[in-house]
C-alpha cells in the first residue's frame, strides 16, 4: 500500500519546524543583501541530496539504509552510521534545549526550564514508543489541525512589509559561503530528510511524490527570511535571535478574537518539532538495536535515550551553551548530510550493475 501522502506530510512538517525557528537568523546574519541567493543555494543542495538518497534506496526495495550498510561490511557501517548517530543525538539535545527556551519566554515564563524540557521529552518519548506508524498518523492529524493556521499566519505576516527593503537583490560577493552563520543554516537544509532512508521499506512511498512535496518548502524558505527583512529592515532584523517570531508578534488584526497570533504560531512550530524529536529518537533506537544491541527492547532504548538527552539538556546552563553545541554540530552535519546520500546513491549504482551482469 502506497503511503506517500503520509510520508510527504511528515517530511513537510518536520522541515517547517526547522525552517521557521533559527534558520532566518542564520541567513540574515550571513549576508546583508540578496538573501535569496544563499537560500536558493541551500535549497538546490537539498534537492540534489534528496534525489540522490531516493534514487539510491530505490535500488534496495527490501532494505533500509542501516541494512544496506550492514550488508556492505562493518567498516562502511561504522564510517557512516557512527557520525549519523552522533549528529542526530546532538540535534535532539539542541532542539529540546532551544525550544524549551522559547517556550519559557513566550508561554511559561514562571515555569522552571527543567519542567518544560521534561514535558517536551515525555511527549516525544511517548510518540517514539508508538513507532513510526504512530508518528506518521500523528503528523497527519497535526497537519489537518495546525498547518492551515500556520498558512494563515504566514499570509498575515505581510501586514507590515515595506517592499523597498528587498533591494539590493544581488550581493557584492559570495563571502557568506564561508561564514559560520550560513553553515549553521544547513541544519534546516539537511536536518530531516534522512529519515526517508530509515522508514524505507517499512512505510512504502514513491520518491517522486516526496520531491513534489519539497517544492512546497521553497516559498517557506524564502518567506521565513524575507518577511522579517521586509518588515524591520536588515539592520534591525540582524539583531533578532528569532526574526520570524518577532514579525508574527508585530501582526495586529482587530477582526480576530485573539490578541496575539504569536501563541498559535509558536504552538504549531513546537508541535512540529516534537514530531522531529520523536522521529530522531526512533531512528537512534534503530541504529543501536540493529548495529550494537539486537536483543535490547525498543521501549527501554527509547526511554534510556530520552533520559540521557534530558540530563545533557539540564547540563547546558544558558543560550551560549546551545550556540556552542550548534557550532560543534556543524562539521559533523556536513559529513552526514553529504556522506549518507552520496554513499547510498553509489551503492545503489553498484547494486544495479551487479544485477545487470
Amino acid at each position: 500500500m502506497d503511503r506517500s501522502l503520509y510520508v510527504s506530510i511528515l517530511y513537510l512538517l518536520t522541515h517547517v519546524g526547522l525552517i521557521l525557528f533559527l534558520y532566518p537568523a542564520n541567513i540574515i546574519m550571513s549576508t546583508t543583501q540578496g538573501h535569496w541567493i544563499p537560500i536558493m543555494i541551500g535549497v538546490s543542495i537539498h534537492f540534489i541530496l534528496l534525489s540522490l538518497l531516493l534514487k539510491g534506496i530505490s535500488r534496495f526495495p527490501d532494505k533500509d539504509i542501516i541494512t544496506i550498510y550492514k550488508t556492505k561490511g562493518k567498516v562502511l557501517t561504522f564510517i557512516f552510521l557512527a557520525p549519523t548517530f552522533i549528529y542526530f543525538l546532538m540535534a535532539n539535545i539542541i532542539f529540546v534545549r532551544a525550544y524549551s527556551e522559547i517556550v519559557s519566554i513566550v508561554f511559561l515564563s514562571k515555569t522552571p526550564l527543567w519542567a518544560i524540557m521534561a514535558l517536551i521529552m515525555t511527549v516525544a518519548c511517548y510518540l517514539a514508543l508508538k513507532g513510526i506508524e504512530g508518528i506518521i498518523r500523528t503528523s497527519y492529524l497535526i497537519f489537518l489541525l495546525l498547518f492551515p493556521i500556520l498558512c494563515f499566519i504566514m499570509i498575515a505576516s505581510f501586514q507590515n512589509v515595506d517592499w523597498r527593503y528587498i533591494y539590493p537583490l544581488f550581493p557584492h560577493d559570495f563571502s557568506f559561503l564561508t561564514k559560520a552563520s550560513y553553515l549553521k543554516s544547513y541544519f534546516a537544509i539537511g536536518g530531516s530528510f534522512l529519515f526517508l532512508g530509515f522508514i524505507h521499506p517499512l512505510v512504502p512511498f514513491k520518491g517522486r511524490k516526496i520531491l513534489w512535496t519539497g517544492i512546497v518548502l521553497i516559498p517557506i524558505f524564502l518567506l521565513s527570511v524575507y518577511v522579517p527583512v521586509l518588515t524591520f529592515g536588515q539592520a534591525t532584523t540582524s539583531h533578532f535571535i528569532f526574526p520570524f517570531v518577532m514579525t508574527v508578534d508585530a501582526i495586529h488584526l482587530t477582526w480576530i478574537m485573539f490578541d496575539r497570533l504569536t501563541v498559535f504560531f509558536l504552538l504549531s512550530i513546537v508541535i512540529f518539532t516534537l514530531l522531529y524529536i520523536s522521529l530522531v529518537l526512533w531512528m537512534l533506537e534503530r541504529i543501536i538495536r540493529m548495529c550494537l544491541w539486537p536483543s535490547a527492547k525498543s521501549s527501554l532504548l527509547i526511554i534510556g535515550l530520552s533520559i540521557f538527552i534530558y540530563l545533557v539538556c539540564l547540563w547546558i546552563d544558558n543560550w551560549e551553551g546551545v550556540e556552542m553545541l550548534f557550532k560543534w554540530n556543524t562539521t559533523i552535519r556536513f559529513i552526514v548530510i553529504l556522506g549518507v546520500p552520496i554513499s547510498i546513491y553509489f551503492l545503489g549504482v553498484k547494486e544495479r550493475k551487479g544485477e545487470n551482469v
